[in-house]
């Protein structure tokens, strides 16, 4: 069965005849930018309890409520598929948000390092893009937003067992697609370096990593938001879920 075309993303339970009361900008976006009238179809997800039916129970201008009605689909579990990337500069932060969570990211960790321009994120401005994408792209759950951390402290916390895909600007690691061919549905990381490049120390340091294997994404100099967007799909072609 096709979704609903509007699909929202609530904190809530979600059960049979539940009622799920909108927050203000979600009953802004139902009534005043769809336009739609009590009685409309929806869809709706919490990331816990698959996705379900509903009608439009209650329309006002800041005040809207849900009527659940079927589940429609089961809650899927994706395979994890962290990104930590060094976060750019203006749009294309928000793009790198949007598309990780299109293609399936499970964790979005902005990393800070020696030749990073942005030092810090607003996690809840970049929550609100992953919602957004999840209801277009029709996932069932929202990829948690970590606070950005210092790469040193990000590499020094994963864990030794999982594997960490170092896309290394310098050339110096295998074409990632070889990468993917080692690890098909197992849990993974990718870290996408800033628009600098990693220094040679960082280089130097995470390739001491336990668990990290370097990859190469190419010949060209790939921009922050290109490699995250290529590595995520190359990996997801090859070893995650656009198998199934």
């Amino acid at each position: 069965m096709r979704s609903a075309a509007v699909r929202l993303y609530v904190t809530a339970p979600l059960g049979p005849d539940a009622t799920v009361a909108l927050e203000a900008g979600q009953a802004h976006y139902v009534t005043n930018v769809m336009r739609l009238e009590v009685g409309a179809a929806l869809g709706v997800f919490n990331g816990r309890d698959g996705e379900w039916s509903a009608t439009l129970a209650e329309a006002a201008k800041k005040k809207a409520a849900l009527r659940i009605g079927e589940r429609r689909r089961a809650q899927d579990r994706l395979p994890e598929l962290t990104l930590a990337f060094a976060p750019p500069k203006g749009p294309r932060l928000a793009t790198i948000v949007e598309k990780a969570t299109e293609l399936g990211a499970t964790a979005l960790v902005p990393v800070i390092t020696a030749r990073s321009v942005v030092r810090g994120v607003n996690p809840a401005r970049l929550r609100a893009v992953a919602i957004e994408a999840a209801e277009q792209c029709g996932r069932l759950s929202v990829p948690a937003i970590a606070e950005a951390a210092p790469l040193a402290k990000f590499v020094s916390a994963w864990p030794a067992d999982r594997r960490l895909i170092f896309c290394d600007e310098s050339g110096g690691g295998a074409p990632l697609a070889q990468m993917a061919l080692l690890a098909p549905g197992e849990p993974v990381g990718i870290l996408i370096g800033p628009e600098g490049g990693f220094s040679d120390d960082e280089r130097a340091a995470v390739r001491r990593t336990p668990g990290v294997l370097a990859a190469s994404l190419g010949p060209r100099i790939l921009r922050v938001d290109t490699a995250a967007i290529g590595a995520l799909a190359v990996w997801q072609a090859i070893a995650g879920d656009w198998q199934s």
